[in-house]
């Protein structure tokens, strides 16, 4: 510990710690702008700069560490006036299209002006380039708004460890996007959409999907269907001002109804559907690896399409490690289009399916070539949220509602795929259950050590005893581990490469926590938003009286009804795909 005085107050904080994060501890706000705890600082923008006394120059709080007997001031003349000056300077190069930018007061750079008390352009002159980068399904670069804070670099670069988004050119030219001035779409992007929710502005954001949704909506003869993940009811409430972590099922379903869909469901039920098809490709994988076959050994989760992407452009020689199961979502709308049409006598073209996911890749997800047009419109929590406002909705005095049969009833396994370790959980109830014929002998049927926010997560499951269906695998140890974040994905890609991989299963999820912290969530996801999000995808498990995939009734009656059994000919052609070798620059795609 250090003795530091701040605004003739004196402290005794940790020598380890900057200015910025001395001053937060004791109260005191020091107004930042580039800065982003647990992401980013690098004193970029200098909007943060304190007098320090015995130094010749402003300091940069966020980058300067505490010493014993150090004197601060945060909110001297000099400050005040260089933090005015500093900004009206990032002023003078950014549009002023408030009013029209969908950031509009939920822009940190407008806070921030707010903030200094600043209420005059100042500066004019040259622009920075304008160009927009919209040629892919996803994510739209704006360069024009981009106030060169480099948090997206530190994301995609240091966090995600994509590395395409770099500052590119130097002084007045400089801009951030990838190398020789190519598009998304031109490179290894896996729209994980991470670099979308540290933008402080818009320059970086989701491509829209509204418009097209009401269209929908109004048009008549079709009949459209909407379902929800299972990391939105965690999270949308936050953006009507509750408490990140409430859990806001019953009103979604019910803002869903009175904005019009024909049918709520929940990709819950096709998180249980997964469970099934997935437990019994992992089953058909280790029963061939027990009788020394020839099998692609650790099996890899499919439910992330940034992931999917990153593995395609990355690591496109071991795809084959990959479950062939479609995501939840894509088989909801699968299932649709060809079970439930025929149930309720609709041509499937008269079907309209949307998705509201916590997730950008999503919306490239669904145009992929072989899912078959599966879903037509993915929508973000944000964009969720936009919808139900624009509506009118009152949504914090809605009463709760209901999903719709037959894909609104799930289990608790199905809720727990919105957090990093979720689907590895979920897979495990199940695949346990059937080989040795118990329920998994844990505490509430948690597997803790797949539990967390860690990003590399690793356990493993002795089979003592298995039924006599499955003898082969007695005695035997299955090993998993769980990644989220490609930086993570990326160790154990390299193990399984170069051979040293020890597990049979592994789960991935492309963003940092899970879902629940996906491209497309409430702004901002923080260490703190994603425990609590966390803790209420654990609550609503643990809530119900279903908790294992394979005892949803409805999806025991379709496979009766419909698809026959897990695997099977019905089962490929509707829930399964396969996978692109593309390369780091889509050279590979023929």
């Amino acid at each position: 510990m250090v003795k530091i005085t701040i605004n003739n107050k004196e402290f005794e904080v940790p020598e380890d710690i900057t200015i910025l994060e001395a001053a937060k501890m004791n109260g005191i706000l020091i107004p930042h702008f580039c800065y982003l705890e647990d992401v980013h600082k690098n004193g970029s923008c200098r909007i943060c700069s304190v007098e320090v006394e015995g130094a010749k120059t402003l300091q940069a709080a966020c980058m300067t560490k505490v010493t014993d007997g150090m004197v601060v001031h945060t909110n001297t003349k000099k400050v005040r006036q260089a933090r005015k000056i500093l900004y009206e300077l990032m002023l003078s190069d950014h549009p002023k299209d408030c009013l029209s930018c969908d950031r509009n007061r939920h822009c940190e750079f407008q806070e921030l002006g707010e903030l200094l008390g600043i209420t005059d352009n100042t500066y004019e002159g040259e622009m920075s380039r304008c160009y927009i980068d919209d040629n892919n399904p996803c994510i739209v670069r704006d360069l024009s708004k981009c106030v060169l804070c480099r948090r997206c670099v530190t994301m995609c670069n240091e966090v995600q460890g994509v590395g395409i988004l770099n500052n590119q050119n130097r002084g007045f030219d400089t801009f951030v996007g990838p190398t020789e001035g190519l598009n998304l779409n031109d490179i290894n992007c896996t729209y994980c959409g991470q670099c979308t929710t540290v933008c402080p502005v818009d320059a970086l954001s989701e491509r829209d999907s509204i418009k097209d949704v009401w269209r929908m909506l109004s048009e008549e003869g079709k009949r459209v269907i909407v379902q929800t993940a299972p990391a939105v009811r965690a999270s949308l409430g936050e953006e009507f001002g509750y408490e990140p972590g409430t859990l806001v099922t019953g009103k979604m379903a019910s803002a869903l109804r009175e904005i019009g869909f024909d049918d709520i469901f929940d990709t819950n039920f096709a998180a249980d559907l997964t469970i099934i098809e997935e437990g019994n490709e992992l089953l058909a994988r280790l029963g061939k690896f027990v009788n020394s076959e020839e099998v692609a050994l650790p099996m890899i989760t499919s439910c992330s399409p940034g992931w999917i992407k990153y593995i395609e452009n990355r690591f496109p020689e071991q795809l084959a490690h990959l479950s062939s199961c479609k995501s939840p979502h894509m088989m909801l709308g699968a299932i649709a289009k060809s079970y439930y049409a025929e149930k309720i006598n609709v041509d499937p073209d008269d079907i309209y399916v949307v998705s509201i996911m916590p997730c950008t890749a999503k919306k490239y997800e669904i145009t992929r070539e072989e899912m078959k047009k599966d879903v037509d419109a993915v929508l973000t929590t944000r964009e969720c949220a936009k919808m139900i406002k624009t509506a009118g909705i009152d949504f914090r005095n809605l009463p709760d509602g209901k999903f719709d049969n037959p894909f609104g009833i799930s289990t608790g396994a199905a809720d727990i795929f919105g957090t990093t370790g979720g689907v590895m959980e979920a897979a495990i109830r199940t695949v346990f259950e059937i080989l040795t014929g118990n329920e998994l002998p844990f505490e509430n049927l948690h597997v803790k050590e797949v539990m967390g926010l860690q990003s590399i997560k690793e356990g493993e499951l002795y089979l003592e005893k298995t039924t006599d269906e499955y003898k082969a695998f007695e005695g035997q140890t299955v090993k998993v581990a769980v990644a989220s974040g490609l930086a993570a994905a990326k160790i154990l890609l390299q193990q399984i490469k170069d051979g040293i991989s020890p597990y049979h299963f592994i789960e991935i999820m492309a963003c940092p926590g899970g879902c629940l912290s996906g491209g497309g969530q409430p702004r901002p996801t923080t260490k703190d938003v994603r425990e609590k999000r966390m803790q209420a995808i654990y609550r609503e498990d643990e809530g119900k009286e279903l908790r294992k995939s394979h005892e949803n009734p409805f999806i025991v009656k379709l496979y009766e009804d419909y698809l026959g059994k897990p695997l099977g000919h019905k089962s490929h052609e509707l829930l399964h795909t396969h996978y692109v070798k593309r390369g780091l620059y889509n050279e590979l795609v023929k």
